[in-house]
């Protein structure tokens, strides 16, 4: 099963698609997505992860420090910024690298739950989280009713969990699993869908796993295991045009960057700037400026991850969504 999934041979992208953020590669309007309302404010960490995994989008691991660990101080400043501006920010959602290797992420987990968000955080639940385990507990004790920790486990296998975060990964992230749900935290599981399996043996699988850990997920639940389609900026797929949502039936207002953004802090800049999603932290065509205002204008479907990942593939990184 998983060495039939990781051998498979990709078509290569065509190097004259999203090239033009105005005009396809067959001359057609690229179609573009309106901020409708800002539900989900997303927060990268840092980029610095415990793992070097085989296909991370972000290109994660201990070496990479592309984007900087953001402080308490400015996360802050954008959570005052949602207030006074009157942004309807009902999600706070932090990512990585691994969030729990900032220094400073139980103060900012709590600055953002005190201010009556939710919050949201992705982890591999290995040793970061572990060792943080004790102040962890003590804010789930708290304020747990608005935290949720989502979990990556990227199949129900170790053999194939382990193809993508390599050897040993397995057992600690398990045992994290464990440690959440014996100590009530609010838990998601994020799995891909790489594995060329029906999404009903996926989630059959994850049930039969769960059921043996004693772990309470409801796997019929796309906000508790969220299966995700796979991203490779190298495999072909199409351009989204602007008749590509009566053609598809898609509702651009249902596409993840019409209701979240993403603040980032690139390394040796100083400041942070705001995204549009959590797919794109490193492509400068979308940059947005350092406000959530500066943040408010559309967005163009101009890189295969909008494509392949939201469009086509009804991805979405939030619970909100």
């Amino acid at each position: 099963m998983c060495s039939n999934a990781v051998e498979s041979e990709i078509d290569i992208l065509d190097p004259t698609k999203f090239v033009d953020p105005e005009i396809t590669a067959k001359g057609e309007r690229r179609a573009s997505v309106a901020l409708q309302r800002l539900d989900t404010l997303w927060f990268n960490t840092g980029t610095l992860c415990n793992l070097t995994c085989a296909n991370c989008y972000i290109e994660s691991s201990p070496t990479n420090d592309q984007l900087a660990y953001l402080s308490t101080d400015e996360v802050r400043a954008y959570l005052d910024e949602v207030v006074d501006d009157g942004w309807p920010v009902r999600e706070i959602g932090l990512t990585g690298g691994e969030p729990f290797m900032n220094p400073e992420i139980i103060g900012i987990i709590e600055l953002s739950l005190n201010r009556g968000f939710k919050v949201l955080v992705l982890t591999n639940a290995m040793r970061p989280m572990m060792k943080l385990a004790d102040p962890l507990n003590d804010l789930n004790r708290r304020l747990g009713e608005r935290l949720t920790i989502r979990v990556s486990l990227d199949h129900y296998t170790q053999a194939c969990h382990e193809i993508e975060r390599g050897q040993h990964s397995w057992e600690p992230t398990i045992n994290g699993i464990r440690w959440l749900s014996d100590n009530g935290f609010a838990l998601n599981v994020a799995g891909r869908t790489y594995w060329n399996e029906p999404d009903i043996s996926l989630r059959e699988g994850y049930a039969t796993l769960f059921a043996t850990l004693g772990v309470g997920l409801n796997v019929s639940d796309h906000a508790e295991l969220m299966l995700l389609p796979e991203m490779d900026e190298r495999a072909d797929v199409p351009e989204i045009t602007e008749a590509c949502w009566d053609i598809l039936g898609i509702n651009p207002a249902s596409i993840m960057c019409a209701s979240s953004r993403m603040v980032v802090k690139r390394k040796n800049v100083g400041v942070p700037t705001v995204l549009p999603c959590t797919l794109l932290p490193y492509d400068r065509q979308f940059e947005m400026g350092r406000t959530l205002a500066d943040a408010a204008t559309a967005v163009k479907l101009n890189h295969p991850h909008c494509a392949k990942f939201c469009v086509l593939g009804g991805g979405s990184c939030s619970v909100s969504d």
